[in-house]
């Protein structure tokens, strides 16, 4: 049941423990697990995919829903919606870190993705506000995904590889969020926006919002399919170190050593993960990039689709799509051939640290391009969302290498499962906060100072000014490994 590792290293393996496995797998393959990473973004993909999908439609299925009294009040509304989710999801995820640090890896994910394929499948039939927003929260309390997946990607990989991981996961979990509104943009209305496919007295004409949702729901049922051939990297070998001394000493030897050998000392207690600074620190940082990431998709969003009279730029939500399906294509191309060089010039704090400080120019330019049109306005608008993506996305990366390397393996799960729920938290906070922001900027068009959409992108802009200054001491703790 015991094996020792090759020459060379000190570790043992045991059979019929899946950590093990993988850690023999790992000795005796030097080059990247390309199998595991595309289970894992798959994984990914599918997970991130509804929960951004509903924005290029979410002002009109408030519309439809009838809960706003006045066209600027579903901004308020719209926002509530778009919190639920990250409600859910903050409510549960250190529980599911902690399911997984158990139980492992493979299941929570398998779980998650499940739990896509029936929520999502019924916000699409919502009829009524309280089951769009029951059905969210739903689909985000079950969703504990995030804290195993980013687990896992490390685990699968060398040390030198570890990067790599957290960037598959990254770019997975990016362009899920990006093309989630494509898919929404694109497929929301049906009968609207294709009449001579789809006919306003079919399913898809009483439930306009079904078809993007069965969508997603439809490909996340395929990667709970391939969930089947993931393997699990969680080490189970406190029984089988037991078997494995009983078998090799033997019953009676067993008995004499009991008396001449001294007992095994205990286990160390696992340190506090609250009192660990450079997982909290930077916990905290990555909960502020999180808000603004998400109050900037939503606020997009809502700013894109309202009429040039409340200060937007007037587009259906297939234009929305449209841009936001450019800019996941470029942070695919960024991922492929050059965040490992990102990376490995400038490091994941300082990679953070100048992506923060690129993205204040970007936020700033948006509302100065409601004065522009036609191919004056797409080429800036779509430049800009490139770039914001891809930005965004570094910052991710650094901030989810820093909190993996700051605890063991047996606490990844767990660490992961706090920074999801705090994130979910921030995250939640923002869309409710960015709804009524933005509905009360539209009602004040003609104010002197910061008019209309002008204050809610300074807001965006202070918010992301506070991320980076987190990320310079006395506020950040960095992991030994990355301490120069």
């Amino acid at each position: 049941m015991e094996e020792a590792a090759p020459a060379g290293t000190n570790k043992v393996y045991y059979d019929g423990c899946p950590g093990c496995a993988m850690d023999r797998r790992k000795e005796s393959r030097a080059g990247v697990p390309y199998k595991e990473l595309l289970f894992v973004a798959a994984a990914t993909f599918a997970s991130a995919l509804p929960i951004t999908s509903l924005f290029p439609f979410l002002y009109f299925m408030i519309r439809d829903l009838r809960v706003a009294e006045r066209e600027e009040d579903i901004g308020f509304y719209a926002g509530f919606l778009g919190a639920a989710y990250m409600i859910g999801r903050g409510v549960a995820s250190v529980f599911w870190g902690v399911v997984a640090d158990r139980v492992g890896r493979k299941p929570v994910i398998a779980f998650s993705v499940l739990s896509v394929v029936v929520f999502n499948t019924l916000f699409g039939l919502s009829a009524k506000y309280w089951m769009a927003i029951a059905t969210r929260f739903l689909l985000g309390a079950l969703n504990g995904f995030l804290a195993p997946a980013k687990a896992y990607s490390i685990e699968v990989c060398r040390p030198e590889q570890q990067a790599l991981g957290i960037s598959v996961v990254s770019t997975a979990w990016g362009m899920g969020v990006i093309i989630g509104p494509a898919i929404g943009g694109y497929l929301a209305q049906p009968a609207k926006q294709y009449p001579h496919l789809f006919h306003e007295k079919s399913v898809f004409g009483r439930f306009p919002y079904l078809l993007p949702c069965l969508c997603i729901s439809f490909f996340a049922a395929l990667v709970v399919i391939s969930c089947a051939w993931l393997p699990e990297t969680l080490h189970k070998h406190r029984g089988l170190e037991r078997a494995a001394a009983e078998v090799a000493e033997g019953t009676t030897a067993a008995a004499a050593a009991q008396e001449s050998t001294p007992e095994p000392e205990p286990e160390p207690p696992k340190s506090s993960l609250l009192r660990n600074r450079p997982l909290m620190s930077s916990i905290v940082t990555y909960c502020v990039f999180s808000l603004h990431d998400t109050a900037y998709v939503e606020i997009f969003s809502l700013w894109t689709v309202s009429g040039r009279d409340h200060g937007g730029l007037s587009f259906a939500s297939k234009d929305v799509g449209q841009v936001l399906t450019v800019a996941g294509a470029s942070l695919l191309v960024y991922q492929i051939f050059a965040y490992r060089w990102v990376n490995k010039i400038l490091g994941p704090v300082n990679s953070t640290r100048v992506s923060s400080a690129l993205s204040i120019p970007i936020i700033a330019a948006y509302p100065f391009m409601t004065r522009l049109s036609g191919i004056r306005l797409g080429v800036p608008l779509y430049v800009a969302a490139m770039l914001k993506s891809v930005l965004a996305i570094t910052r991710v990366t650094g901030t989810s290498l820093l909190q993996n390397n700051a605890v063991p393996q047996e606490q990844r799960g767990a660490a992961n499962g706090i920074a999801t729920t705090a994130m979910s938290l921030s995250k939640a906070f923002a869309p409710a906060v960015a709804g009524i922001l933005f509905s009360w900027a539209q009602k004040r068009q003609h104010a002197a100072f910061f008019p209309g959409d002008q204050m809610v992108f300074l807001l965006l802009n202070l918010t992301e000014v506070i991320g980076l200054v987190l990320t310079f001491k006395p506020f950040l703790a960095v992991p030994q490994q990355y301490k120069q």
